[in-house]
């Protein structure tokens, strides 16, 4: 028996170094250290007896500028970085560090507010009025400072839920534009900043690589990549109610450093609106000696709706390839996918392009319906000539508990259920994709079931 190769042209990328995490996890703990040490050196400690509030002011707003930063660079989408974390767990990350420095960012306003009106022996509110009318560069704080609380609100889960990708897309662009406005009052009036060369070489040199890789990766690099490639919509393919398939033709795919499993940040330049962008995954293999590829969208909304009314010629620009949920995090050689609903589209990919034995692989394929089944034909070519085992499980989810099998399997623990039917789930390496209440599902029962952490790979789509 011999192994079953990957499409021929698939764009397998190298294995992901584990070193860079961990590279990228050193250099942001460092730069917070590096600021608490440029704050002891310019007296922070001894002052924080005379002059408590100034001093403590001092040091939150040193480590919320440099968590702002830090930041930035966690959503520049550098490669790298985005290859090593993904970009689910960078927006996990980026949301912490987000809420940590905009909570610095409030204590340093209140702190250095008492400690100027302490020395000035004057009223808080009318302290803060003196600083914000009077001090160079904090007009433009002010306004940075608005922008940053702005882009705090919408990043709370309830404001989320409320509002279209799209719209939290382009508020958090806010960001850069609060970055950008507390660089001149750091300049002017933040003694820190200045106080030594190291200290203003530090921060020039942090502010230009901020800066470096929003221009270089956010805009350069995807102006680069479309206009060498230069997608266009092939052909629109209804897959199910409310799913299609758009089929794009491009040049040169084979040097674009794609997998299956990754997804695109798109948008079509078919009228008004096109300029917010909206993910959707590879649902093949990528067929780069053909130069196409595929997506797949289901109508959740204004931006998934846009794809069913694409006509052929129509360009389309593209950011990406972003995710990890690729055959470069595999471990083993066995593989159980879990897919619910659209979630199939990335898994469906997967099994396409990764090597396994007949055998080797299984799919757990989760809708409410027959007729929600998507590529159920592809499927079951794959099963008839790969070796893929499926189970499509149908009907609707327990209401008694939080699981990921249909109502009928709910007398049985879900781990059980998992066991039966692979008796050896703790050697797959487990994919997940789907909605996150029933994603969470799927990664409790595997931890449950025994399957090592490493072994477990999900990448979620609600940032």
């Amino acid at each position: 028996m011999t192994t079953t190769l990957a499409p021929p042209g698939s764009a397998l990328r190298r294995p992901v170094r584990v070193w860079w995490r961990d590279a990228a996890g050193l250099v942001t703990w460092l730069s917070v250290l590096f600021v608490v040490a440029l704050w002891v050196s310019g007296r922070g400690l001894q002052d924080l007896g005379p002059d408590f509030f100034t001093s403590a002011g001092r040091l939150t707003g040193l480590v919320s500028a440099d968590l702002l930063l830090l930041q930035v660079l966690l959503m520049a989408r550098i490669p790298w970085v985005e290859r090593s974390y993904g970009q689910d767990e960078l927006a996990r990350r980026h949301r912490l560090i987000g809420f940590t420095s905009i909570t610095l960012l409030a204590a340093h306003i209140v702190l250095i507010s008492l400690g100027y009106a302490a020395t000035d022996r004057s009223g808080l509110v009318g302290e803060v009025w003196t600083l914000v009318t009077t001090y160079a560069g904090m007009l433009l704080a002010t306004a940075g400072t608005v922008a940053l609380v702005m882009v705090a609100v919408t990043s709370v889960r309830a404001s989320r839920r409320r509002l279209r990708y799209e719209s939290r897309h382009l508020l958090h662009l806010y960001a850069y534009l609060g970055a950008g406005l507390a660089l001149p009052h750091q300049l002017w009036t933040g003694a820190d900043f200045t106080a030594s060369p190291v200290a203003t070489v530090f921060w020039w040199s942090a502010y230009a690589a901020a800066a470096g890789a929003v221009l270089v990766f956010r805009l350069g690099r995807p102006i680069w990549l479309n206009a060498r490639h230069h997608l266009v919509v092939e052909q629109v393919v209804r897959e199910a109610p409310g799913v299609v398939s758009v089929y794009l033709r491009g040049r040169h795919l084979d040097r674009l450093p794609l997998a299956a499993g990754q997804f695109f940040v798109w948008r079509f330049l078919d009228g008004p609106g096109w300029t917010r962008g909206k993910p959707f995954s590879l649902s093949a293999a990528p067929d780069v000696t053909g130069d196409r590829l595929r997506i797949t969208a289901k109508d959740l909304g204004p931006g998934s709706r846009r794809p069913a009314r694409l006509r052929p010629g129509t360009r389309a620009l593209f950011e990406g390839p972003y995710g990890r949920l690729t055959g470069t995090v595999r471990k083993g050689p066995k593989l159980a996918m879990f897919a619910s609903g659209i979630g199939i589209t990335p898994l469906r990919a997967l099994l396409a392009e990764l090597p396994y034995l007949p055998g080797e692989a299984v799919l757990f394929h989760r809708a409410g319906r027959h007729a929600d089944l998507l590529f159920r034909r592809e499927l079951d070519e794959l099963a008839a000539h790969r070796g893929l085992r499926i189970h499509y499980l149908l009907g609707r989810r327990s209401r008694d508990r939080a699981s990921w099998l249909p109502e009928n399997y709910a007398r049985v623990p879900d781990e059980q259920v998992l066991r039966h039917l692979v008796p050896d789930i703790a050697e797959h390496d487990v994919y997940v994709c789907g909605p996150d209440a029933w994603t969470a599902a799927v990664l409790d029962t595997a931890r449950r079931a025994g399957v090592p952490a490493d072994r477990v790979h999900s990448e979620r789509f609600g940032w």
